[in-house]
C-alpha cells in the first residue's frame, strides 16, 4: 500500500499562492486608490482664498456691453492687453486659441475676454479686427481711460505707457498674466505669461468637472 506524501505539500502551496495573489490584489486596489485621491496639480497658479471677481460692464468690439456676471455658468479667462502690441499679446492669445480648440465639444463653456489697457486707440473696430486673426469667439472689452485704470486696479494689473522711437507709436507695458474665473464666479486661477495651451485647457477642464 502506498500513500501520497505529496497531497499536504501542495495543498500548503495552493494555500501559499492564493495568499499571494490576495495581497498583489489588495496591494494593486490600494495603489489605484492612492493615485485616485493624489490631489491634482494645476499649472496656473492656484489663489489660496479664492473671491468672487470683481463685476465690470464694458462695451465689446460690437459696441455691445458686456457684463462679467453674465458669464457665470461657464469658465472666463480674462487677460489685460491690447491691439498694438507686437509680441507678448500675440503669443497669450495663441495660447488660448490653442487650449480651446483642445476642449473640442466643450468649447463654448469657456469665454476669453481681453480688456484693453489702450483705450485710447484701441475703438471698438481696431478690437474686432486684432480679435478677428485668433478666434471670433474672443471678446474684447474697451472702455474710458479711467474706467479700465479702475478695473486692471481691482485685478492687481499694472500698465504704463512708454514712449518709443518706433513708426507704431508708444508701447504699453503690462502685466501679462491670465486669470482664471470659475463657473461660480470666483476668481481661481492665474497663468503666467508663457502658459502652455494644453496645461491651460488641462485646467479648464479639470475645473468644469470638480
Amino acid at each position: 500500500m502506498t500513500h501520497n506524501n505529496n497531497k499536504p505539500e501542495r495543498s500548503l502551496l495552493k494555500k501559499i499562492w492564493i495568499a499571494i495573489l490576495g495581497i498583489a490584489i489588495v496591494g494593486g486596489v490600494l495603489i489605484l486608490a492612492l493615485i485616485a485621491l493624489k490631489p491634482y496639480a494645476f499649472h496656473g497658479a492656484v489663489l489660496q482664498s479664492p473671491k468672487p471677481a470683481q463685476d465690470f460692464t464694458l462695451l465689446n468690439q460690437y459696441g455691445q456691453e458686456t457684463t462679467l456676471s453674465d458669464y457665470r455658468g461657464k469658465v472666463v479667462l480674462l487677460y489685460f492687453g491690447y491691439a498694438a502690441c507686437p509680441d507678448v499679446c500675440p503669443a497669450t492669445l495663441a495660447e488660448l486659441r490653442q487650449a480651446r480648440e483642445l476642449l473640442g465639444t466643450r468649447a463654448d463653456e469657456i469665454q476669453v475676454f481681453m480688456i484693453t489697457v489702450d483705450p485710447e486707440r484701441d475703438t471698438a473696430e481696431v478690437m474686432a479686427e486684432f480679435l478677428a486673426h485668433f478666434d471670433p469667439s474672443f471678446i474684447g472689452l474697451i472702455g474710458a481711460p479711467e474706467q479700465v485704470a479702475q478695473i486692471a486696479t481691482q485685478y492687481g494689473i499694472f500698465f504704463q505707457k512708454q514712449d518709443t522711437s518706433s513708426v507704431m507709436g508708444y508701447l504699453v507695458d503690462h502685466t501679462a498674466t491670465v486669470m482664471l474665473i470659475d463657473p461660480e464666479g470666483y476668481s481661481r486661477l492665474i497663468f503666467p505669461y508663457g502658459a502652455r495651451g494644453e496645461d491651460i485647457a488641462e485646467d479648464i477642464i479639470y475645473v468644469l468637472d470638480h
